[in-house]
């Protein structure tokens, strides 16, 4: 910001107010705030001293500007800050309601705001491309837009289109334009005064030119300017003198020097500034853009690592001073930017093993952040390069592993930001970043083993203590890898009442499963993929029926069993409060999908001739949905309402009635710490079938791997098709469904059984366990006629 800013605030009563900025890019008001034109909220009427704006704190203005009871601020980026009265819309928000507080004018982002002009009732803006907007009060005209109307959001000057206007001013009433290529002069407004300069005492609601005295010409005009009721016309003696292109190089006072600019950063890389102004990349800061050089910020931490005694100010000052003075709201991303910078330093204290206690602030301070500032945050870190934000996730990583090591998880809520804004980035870290090794070490610390089996209930009640601080883990899923959340899965089940390992219910599941699939009318398959979903019948009971389909999975789940129905993942990311997106109905119908992209790709005038409206099977996607044509304008919210009716609103009673059910068959929460294609392969079961694991964790007795039977048993199931694989697993565990942990998981032992007939016996099966009881065959092809037969024609368990 430069040096002494301000601007002044009057009204017809005399009550003045004073905006006014100093050296250290801090802004100061006074005075009277009737309409919320401090900008400091409801807290005073007036104030006698000057006070600090914390709402624009870390955001770098170029300019100030006060009207008869409002107030803008101007970034750097171009961003536009307006508070005060809004009487008359000339806030520029779409509304007429005060605001008490800095609130930015996002329709004005990436406009490349360069100036602001406030009038009494009434804003005009000037961007950097010669464009003049202007909003509020049109009561005299001043608005320039051939109407006495009141416009709420910034409207381009039509009078302008195809010039290039170098400089405005705003009086009490009335506004004044400068054309660059002509040095011609513009006035529109209030006229009672004569302070339009043309001749007259009329109120003129177009810009009509402002003719200079004969001794004048164009050529020596230097500056415009107006307040109140006048209008004040800069020459200069000399001839030829072009007036400045850019009204931030004529307002000295108010707009930021490109010096100082250099200035400041001199000691990092003016080289760099000047390559950024050429291309305007600061003024593409939103959002989306943080408008930071981060290399140069890690270079600049770097560097001051090197020197200890200035590293440890550095980090004081951000302790006990930075991070203390944020505020919980942020104007803009500018004013955000500060925690994608202190990052790095952090990083570089990483590296002398300090910067714990920092760490923990910074993430407290950033759950501090309201929801809207805590969005904005969200879509920088979203779009954060890559080392940046992996620097960014491996900072809280390391403390936070260290606090959920000791369970003390109120103090990790900003890790549960980090996970999530991975999956909507273009370029995603790997999970393993995000978990932590410390932790999944924790559970096996633990006497978990020994608790599933001791019938001691001490030592059961010994575990127990610990059970909540576990249950913890819930708001941080991403922690755990899936075996601990496997591991951590079972032993909860395992301290219930009622928990059925045996293959009875395994094999009970299954068919019912297979059964409901086949007959239930309250889903059906989608003919391109095979999901299943929701039919559109949503009577009672329809609802009754899918709340007892409900409470089955949820049976089955909470069991530990598989029952495969065949839903896409969106069932399991609604289970868990995750919203479907448009890549769920490429899953649940690809066809469906394949329309819609190519309706997202077709030119306007194809896009037309579809004569498509919003609807969908007849129902409404919006209000009179029918009467709305689908344009190329509108068309990506006809997609996203389309995926919406999908999965949400189409089937909003049906799938509450699930929902509902299958609570009740699994009450405990404990699920909620999976991902939604983990939910679904522990409901469903995995069919990623490693046959070779299946051989490596396989125990005997009564013989060994060695033995000719067992070499003969092998070779004849590597022989068998998939099918006919699947079918041996059917046989002896009662589903082909695997653990989310594939083969390994499964424990198989063979025995061997002597028998004087063994040629004429099958195969049999103790399910319960996993067990194989394989009589003493005399050769191989007796072996594999006798196995084949009873895993295909078995339909009693382990039996043929």
């Amino acid at each position: 910001m430069s040096e002494g800013l301000a601007a002044f605030l009057g009204d017809t009563d005399g009550k003045v107010t004073v905006v006014t900025s100093q050296k250290h890019g801090q802004l100061f008001t006074w005075g009277q705030n009737s309409s919320g034109q401090l900008g400091l909220g409801n807290k005073s009427q007036s104030f006698h001293s000057p006070q600090l704006l914390e709402t624009l704190c870390g955001i770098p203005l170029t300019q100030i500007s006060a009207g008869g009871d409002h107030s803008f601020a101007l970034s750097l980026s171009g961003a536009v800050f307006g508070w005060g009265r809004n009487c008359a819309g000339q806030l520029g928000l779409g509304d007429r309601d005060d605001r008490h507080v800095p609130v930015c004018v996002k329709s004005l982002n990436l406009k490349k705001t360069v100036f602001i002009s406030c009038g009494e009732h009434h804003t005009a803006v000037l961007t950097k491309g010669g464009l003049m907007l202007t909003f509020g009060s049109g009561r005299y005209g001043q608005l320039g837009h051939n109407s006495l109307r009141d416009e709420h959001q910034p409207r381009v000057v039509a009078e302008f289109w195809g010039s290039k206007v170098s400089q405005i001013a705003c009086g009490q009433h009335h506004t004044l334009a400068l054309v660059e290529s002509s040095n011609t002069i513009y006035s529109f407004g209030c006229g009672e005064q004569a302070q339009l300069g043309n001749g007259q005492r009329s109120n003129q609601c177009v810009p009509l030119p402002v003719q200079l005295p004969p001794e004048y010409s164009s050529d020596q005009i230097r500056k415009i300017n107006a307040g109140g009721n006048l209008s004040v016309l800069f020459i200069s003696k000399k001839d030829g003198v072009q007036a400045r292109s850019n009204q931030s190089s004529c307002n000295g006072q108010a707009m930021l020097e490109d010096e100082i600019i250099d200035r400041w950063i001199s000691d990092c890389n003016p080289k760099v500034w000047k390559k950024i102004q050429s291309n305007d990349k600061h003024y593409k800061t939103s959002v989306r853009m943080s408008g930071l050089d981060l290399s140069l910020a890690r270079l600049a931490f770097e560097k001051l690592a090197k020197n200890d005694r200035v590293l440890s100010l550095v980090e004081n000052t951000v302790e006990h001073h930075l991070l203390p003075s944020l505020g919980s709201t942020a104007a803009g991303a500018e004013a955000l930017r500060v925690y994608l910078v202190l990052p790095e330093l952090l990083r570089v204290l990483k590296k002398q093993d300090r910067g714990k206690k920092l760490t923990i602030l910074l993430g407290s301070t950033i759950l501090k952040l309201e929801p809207e500032s805590m969005d904005v945050l969200n879509s920088l870190w979203t779009t954060l390069p890559y080392n940046y934000y992996r620097t960014l996730v491996k900072m809280f990583h390391s403390v936070c592993s260290q606090i959920l090591s000791l369970m003390i998880n109120t103090k990790c809520n900003h890790w549960t930001e980090l996970e999530p804004i991975n999956s909507q980035r273009t370029v995603q870290l790997t999970e393993g970043y995000f978990i932590m090794k410390s932790v999944c070490d924790f559970f096996e610390l633990l006497p978990f083993e020994m608790s599933w089996f001791c019938s001691d209930y001490s030592v059961l009640n010994r575990f127990s203590f610990i059970w909540n601080d576990i249950e913890g883990l819930i708001n941080y899923p991403f922690v755990l890898d899936i075996r601990c959340k496997c591991f951590v899965f079972y032993v909860k089940f395992a301290l219930e009442d009622g928990i059925d390992y045996g293959a009875l219910s395994a094999e009970y599941f299954t068919l019912l499963g297979k059964k409901i699939a086949k007959d239930s009318s309250v889903i059906q398959a989608s003919e391109d993929s095979g999901y299943f979903w929701f039919s559109a019948d949503d009577s009672d009971s329809s609802q009754e029926e899918l709340f007892n389909i409900g409470v089955i999975c949820g049976l089955a789940f909470y069991n530990h069993n598989f029952m495969y129905i065949g839903f896409p993942v969106a069932l399991f990311k609604k289970l868990l409060n995750i919203r479907p997106t448009f890549k769920d109905l490429e899953e649940l119908s690809p066809v469906e999908a394949r329309s819609l992209k190519n309706l997202l790709a077709e030119d306007e005038d194809v896009v037309e001739l579809l004569d498509l409206d919003f609807t969908v099977k007849g129902k409404e996607l919006i209000p009179n949905g029918a009467e709305i044509p689908v344009t190329k304008a509108n068309r990506n919210k006809y997609v996203d309402l389309y995926v919406d009716f999908v999965f949400n609103k189409s089937v909003k009673n049906q799938f509450r009635a699930f929902k509902r059910g299958f609570s009740r068959g699994n009450p405990f929460q404990f699920w909620k710490i999976f991902k939604p294609e983990e939910l679904r392969d522990l409901l469903y079961g995995t069919s990623k079938y490693e046959w070779k694991e299946l051989q490596k964790g396989v125990t005997y007795k009564l013989c060994e791997d060695s033995d000719e039977l067992i070499q003969n048993f092998w070779s004849v199931f590597f022989e068998l098709d998939e099918e006919h694989q699947k079918m041996f697993l059917t046989f002896v565990y009662g589903t082909d469904r695997l653990p989310l942990e594939g083969l390994s998981k499964l424990q198989l032992k063979i025995v061997r059984q002597s028998y004087d007939d063994a040629d004429d016996r099958f195969p049999w099966a103790q399910t319960c366990f996993g067990i194989l009881y394989l009589p003493n065959y005399s050769n191989i092809q007796i072996l594999r006629e006798k196995l084949i037969h009873a895993i295909t024609y078995c339909d009693v368990f382990g039996q043929a």
